[in-house]
């Protein structure tokens, strides 16, 4: 059995602006963060993230942030990308009292991964819609980034 490997495919960096604050209720305390802008780039693709897109960012009683992300990209070439990703990110405590500082925490100091997923009608990019993906985040001041792989 083939052991999977990593293939780079772009780093994102996507800001947001602040969240809704849905406040706890049966599974934790819920975040809406909307997307503000952001770019992306690759080896095969590169461009801009498109506002509208958001996290419903849910953080449970364990210290556990739970992604649940939709988002569009746009190539500089200008095709239209959906992207849909899971993810968990701990202990949000932690980061998120770095990022009221101003500050990133160390990216050793905390859990970030993600699980991307595309889809595009565009045939330049038809690729993506039978690739499945996995990124590294960063919890930055006013945002995220994320060096995404796919499992080739």
């Amino acid at each position: 059995m083939q052991e999977p490997r990593l293939e780079f495919l772009y780093e994102i960096q996507v800001d947001l602006e602040a969240p809704q604050a849905v406040g706890r209720g049966p599974h934790g305390v819920r975040n809406i963060f909307y997307v503000r802008s952001g770019r992306f780039q690759g080896p095969r693709l590169r461009g801009e993230v498109l506002p509208g897109g958001g996290d419903w960012f849910l953080v449970r009683p364990d210290d556990v942030g739970e992604l649940d992300v939709r988002i569009t990209l746009r190539t500089d070439d200008g095709a239209l990308i959906y992207v849909t990703y899971r993810g968990l990110l701990h202990p949000v405590s932690q980061v998120t009292a770095a990022l009221a500082e101003g500050r990133e925490l160390p990216r050793e100091g905390y859990y970030f991964y993600i699980a991307p997923f595309f889809e595009t009608a565009d045939e330049r990019y038809q690729w993506l819609n039978g690739t499945v993906a996995v990124g590294v985040g960063y919890a930055v001041p006013g945002g995220v980034r994320y060096r995404v792989f796919a499992l080739v």
